[in-house]
């Protein structure tokens, strides 16, 4: 009889499946947008600043960032995917971004890949977030995991990721999520830094954010909508006809992006807010920003760049930088908090 493969190698596999997938599939959103196409800022013909005098630096989380800009959570697990990351913490050490990991539960479950995550000497002053799936507190995970999940990356805060569709279509997936709330609530209460809750692409309702900020949740990640569709994905790795059905089913389920900042700024004036979910450039972050959000995540964008060079990575960033800046230019905007309460992004259909 054949020996069961353990649950480290397949969450390894799986994290290998993700980069690949990501990279040579169509996985993106067909019809569901981020919504921020329904937006468009008013130009102003005469700004009556100089461009070099605008500043796109913010404090989010106790750290200082040279721009609005967090690299999204993506990898780990793997020789390719620690390669990904030391690039991704190289570059935002060097331009002072916010930068996540993938799931740390491959590094809990297999200590020995630890060192794929291990990025904090590579980014020193970086404000660095650790990440672990809520639904594991449902799977003998703890105060004592989280912890170490915390420790390995040295990390500033705690991301607790929600992803009840991608664990649905996946293969062997953890779907029992009865009691969470309260799971996260006691987390919450005994853990020293800050903890995100953030979805993986279906977005999270204002409702649905009261709930987590009076768990005790310090921020939010919305990742709404209009990416990478995790259903699709996981449909891509289906091991048999029903799995590759709900992934098609479901490709296209969520709340679009614009509407999760929309909703959540509705009941949270002045909660932590991440836009993410289907950004691709600096225009993306700048509406995502004048809507409400404090800082955008992008994924796609840069695991396209990591895995072709640091240079491909640098280029990325300046492009992004640029093009947030030259909104902000041709709004009349010297800061981010103008650019909020200009009121020149308006609702066009």
């Amino acid at each position: 009889m054949k020996a069961p493969i353990s649950n480290s190698v397949q969450t390894q596999s799986r994290k290998a499946d993700h980069i690949r997938i990501c990279l040579e599939e169509d996985v993106q959103f067909c019809e569901t947008t981020n919504g921020l196409e329904h937006y468009r800022f008013t130009h102003c013909g005469l700004p009556e600043i100089d461009r070099n005098d605008i500043d796109i630096n913010i404090n989010f989380l106790g750290k200082h960032l040279l721009a609005p800009l967090l690299i999204s959570s993506m990898t780990g697990g793997t020789e390719q995917a620690g390669i990904i990351n030391r690039r991704l913490a190289e570059v935002a050490q060097h331009y002072k971004l916010a930068m996540g990991v993938g799931s740390q539960r491959v590094a809990v479950e297999k200590p020995q890949v630890i060192d794929t995550f291990a990025i904090r000497k590579y980014a020193p002053d970086v404000l660095l977030l650790a990440n672990v799936g809520a639904v594991q507190l449902n799977y003998k995970y703890g105060l004592d995991e989280c912890l170490r999940i915390i420790d390995m990356l040295e990390a500033d805060a705690l991301i607790l990721h929600l992803n009840p569709l991608q664990e649905c279509i996946q293969p062997r997936g953890d779907v029992n999520f009865r009691g969470l709330l309260d799971k996260i609530a006691q987390l919450c209460s005994k853990l020293s830094v800050p903890v995100i809750a953030k979805e993986v692409g279906n977005g999270i309702s204002g409702a649905m954010a009261e709930k987590l900020i009076a768990a005790g949740v310090t921020a939010i990640d919305v990742a709404g909508a209009g990416g990478t569709s995790w259903a699709k994905v996981e449909g891509e790795r289906a091991e048999n006809a029903l799995q590759r059905r709900l992934g098609r089913t479901f490709a296209d389920w969520g709340l679009p992006t614009a509407e999760c900042i929309t909703s959540i700024r509705t009941i949270a004036p002045n909660i932590p807010l991440i836009a993410s979910g289907g950004l691709r450039h600096g225009l993306d972050v700048a509406k995502a920003i004048a809507l409400g959000a404090d800082i955008a995540g992008l994924a796609m964008p840069f695991l396209q760049a990591a895995v072709v060079s640091e240079s491909e990575l640098s280029d990325l960033v300046e492009v992004l930088i640029a093009e947030i800046v030259t909104v902000l230019f041709c709004t009349g905007n010297e800061s981010l908090q103008q650019l909020k309460q200009s009121g020149s992004l308006q609702r066009i259909q």
